[in-house]
């Protein structure tokens, strides 16, 4: 098509051939293939010219626009490999989302304003099926279970309780009471989330299981909710550091064994890092090391 393009321009298979570095029999020969390719003649030499058929006319039309679109690609691409340009998607998980996040954004957009960042919402398994399907680039999530694909950069743990309202009868005792720990009402986060499997895991080792549950999608909601006494939840202290600082809320060891999260950045193995994802990793890093000072929580960084 390239041949093609410039006789019609050049009306010499000569002058084309110069202008392309090639010998005039490959001009001649791409020409023939591309008119057997089409199934039609293409071109009329009239003396030493050459000119368009009928059907060589709408041809260069089409080759001029797709010729158009490539040069227009390598553009975009050009632009992409200058620093600052290019796009970042991040999957995140609710709490990150609104407690350690929007920090890291501030910063990275500081910095790097034309660069399209997108934050995709989800849970630990939404996060590895987007990752999956190259959705996003990584995600700032709590660890999967059993996900050799992926590797895992931890940042921070943090540590699961009992949340309660200051009439509730543990509160009171100042403990849990171990067998009333089955017969509570539960209001905890989603059933199909990571957090909730690691709740259930950690009492089946006791042999326990905590059998009326409301689950909601919204921490904000749990917390209103237990704050009318309709029930208890477990979560991480730094997630009602406001309510347990009024002491609208009360926190409570879960017991002498603690149940743990480990949070970072998943990302597939063996995909290079751009410059956007490295620049972002390190802001991340940053805002969950002063995150954790912040809450008390033990630091991988």
């Amino acid at each position: 098509m390239r041949a093609f393009s410039m006789l019609a321009d050049k009306g010499s298979f000569t002058a084309a051939a110069k202008e392309l570095h090639l010998t005039q029999s490959a001009v001649s020969h791409s020409i023939r293939a591309l008119e057997e390719d089409v199934g039609c003649r293409l071109l009329d030499r009239v003396g030493k010219k050459v000119l368009l058929t009928q059907a060589g006319e709408a041809l260069l039309q089409h080759v001029q626009k797709i010729f158009s679109s490539m040069n227009s690609a390598r553009e975009s691409i050009e632009q992409m490999s200058e620093w600052g340009q290019g796009r970042l998607r991040i999957g995140a998980s609710a709490a990150a989302c609104q407690y350690i996040l929007p920090r890291v954004l501030r910063e990275f957009k500081k910095k790097f304003s034309k660069c399209l960042l997108s934050i995709e919402p989800g849970d630990t398994a939404e996060i590895v099926d987007a990752l999956r399907e190259n959705q996003i680039d990584f995600g700032f999530t709590i660890e999967p279970r059993n996900e050799p694909d992926f590797e895992f950069h931890p940042f921070f743990n943090d540590e699961l309780v009992f949340l309660l309202e200051p009439r509730h009868p543990w509160a009171k005792a100042g403990r849990a009471l171990r067998t009333e720990i089955p017969l509570q009402q539960y209001i905890l986060y989603l059933k199909n989330s990571r957090t909730f499997e690691l709740i259930e895991d950690y009492f089946r080792v006791d042999d326990m299981a905590i059998k009326s549950v409301i689950d909601m999608g919204s921490m904000s909601a749990i917390k209103e909710l237990v704050k009318l006494g309709l029930g208890i939840t477990i979560m991480a202290p730094w997630t009602a550091h406001d309510e347990l600082r009024s002491k609208e809320l009360i926190a409570l060891s879960l017991g002498r064994r603690k149940l743990k999260r480990h949070w970072g950045i998943l990302r597939m193995k063996g995909r290079a890092f751009g410059w956007a994802e490295e620049e972002f990793m390190q802001l991340c890093r940053s805002g969950a090391s002063q995150f954790a000072a912040r809450n008390g929580l033990r630091s991988h960084i």
